[in-house]
């Protein structure tokens, strides 16, 4: 903290007995959980098993209708668990709290409440101005899971959707190296007197390395090219097996990929643009039918050859080699994808009820008050405030000054 943290923190230990009052008084929630309107978007925030804890615990929990489709959550599994399903949208609105995935568009910020509490996915690179504006208008609460940091200091939303995605790069590497997809007719992995698929790997991020321990389960001869040797390293111990390693050197990297049947690229920028680091010179010389897996596209990809698909027309052919661009891949096994969400999402939201409100929360919790982005009408996250041009306020003094 700096010091007009440490100053906040000093003044917040005066009226311990108001805090105490009015977290025994005002632990009754009100969640709506909305149907996503983009179409590829398959997951869900909750699972009806946490619908039924919140519940039990004496929260209203409001569901548009068709919400849990995408994930195989149908009505009557949430309405089970004690969830109130709506059929009009402004049912869902009058809730407290909103909870959904994708990001909120202009029309549903339209339709919110004056300082309503918004949970959802809200990448800087992603967040339209007119969208914030109107945010900021509204003067609502907003929590980004992209910015949410478990007890050990993790960004643990971004890491659970890593891992999905680096275990089902593989998956879905092996479906288009198969002759169903026209692929080359190759299994993924090996046999005894075969030689193995070889694969590159470039980023040895939670993606790279959950991509690396699930090709080599498989026997895949797997090669890892990273920026960072800290991340290369990490890999290794954290694998416990001895992989082909290399810093991101181009005539190492050409040379692997020219050779490989599947590259899987898995940079990441922390803001803006991630590197290119295959040219399409390199990608027209590859193996006829191999395939590249660009899971950085939303991020501008690190093929040059890229460009984003959708789940319904998930891949392209350039130079005969297949290119695999769609920007959400956990939505391709969204119930899984719910499952992992759900467990990040519903202990934060049983710990609002627990503490007295969104309040008493974000204050008690660091890893809450890094997600949250937007606080009755002001910018705290200095990523999206550089973006816009704006001044990034305190969040600590920005609480304690509404209580």
């Amino acid at each position: 903290m700096g010091d007009l943290s440490m100053l906040a923190l000093e003044a917040m230990l005066q009226p311990k007995e108001y805090f105490a009052k009015n977290s025994a008084n005002n632990n009754t929630l009100r969640i709506g959980l909305l149907k996503e309107n983009y179409s590829q978007e398959k997951r869900i925030a909750l699972t009806p098993f946490a619908v039924q804890v919140l519940v039990e615990l004496g929260h209203q929990v409001v569901i548009e209708s068709g919400a849990g489709l995408g994930a195989n959550f149908l009505d009557h599994h949430y309405a089970e668990q004690g969830a109130i399903i709506a059929h009009d949208k402004e049912e869902v609105f009058a809730c407290e709290i909103l909870v959904k995935i994708s990001s909120p568009t202009l029309e549903e910020v339209a339709q919110m409440r004056k300082k309503q509490m918004l949970f959802s996915s809200q990448q800087p690179s992603l967040l339209d101005k007119f969208v914030l504006e109107a945010l900021l208008e509204k003067q609502i609460v907003a929590l980004s899971y992209e910015y949410l940091r478990d007890e050990g200091g993790h960004l643990c939303f971004v890491r659970a959707m890593s891992e999905i995605v680096g275990t089902t790069a593989i998956l879905i590497a092996g479906e288009y190296l198969s002759n169903s997809n026209d692929g080359k007719g190759l299994m993924i992995g090996g046999i005894t007197g075969v030689p193995p698929t070889e694969m590159v790997i470039i980023g040895a991020g939670t993606v790279g390395e959950f991509a690396a321990r699930t090709a080599l389960a498989l026997g895949v001869q797997v090669k890892v090219f990273d920026s960072s040797l800290f991340k290369l390293r990490r890999l290794q111990d954290n694998l416990g097996a001895r992989v082909f390693t290399s810093l991101l050197q181009p005539q190492i990297l050409n040379k692997a990929v020219l050779g490989a049947d599947v590259v899987i690229a898995a940079l990441r920028a922390k803001n803006g643009r991630c590197p290119c680091v295959i040219s399409e010179e390199i990608v027209s010389r590859m193996k006829p039918n191999s395939v590249l897996i660009d899971v950085s596209i939303d991020q501008g990809g690190c093929i040059e050859t890229s460009e984003v698909t959708s789940h319904e027309h998930p891949v392209v052919r350039k130079y005969d080699v297949i290119h695999y661009g769609v920007p959400n891949i956990t939505s391709r096994v969204a119930r899984t994808a719910t499952y992992a969400i759900s467990n990040i999402i519903s202990p934060i939201l049983v710990a609002v009820g627990e503490q007295g409100g969104m309040k008493n929360m974000i204050w008690n919790n660091p890893g809450i008050r890094s997600a949250i982005y937007l606080f009755d009408g002001n910018i705290t996250n200095i990523d999206m405030a550089k973006k816009f041009n704006k001044v990034a306020k305190n969040l600590d003094l920005l609480i304690l000054s509404s209580f």
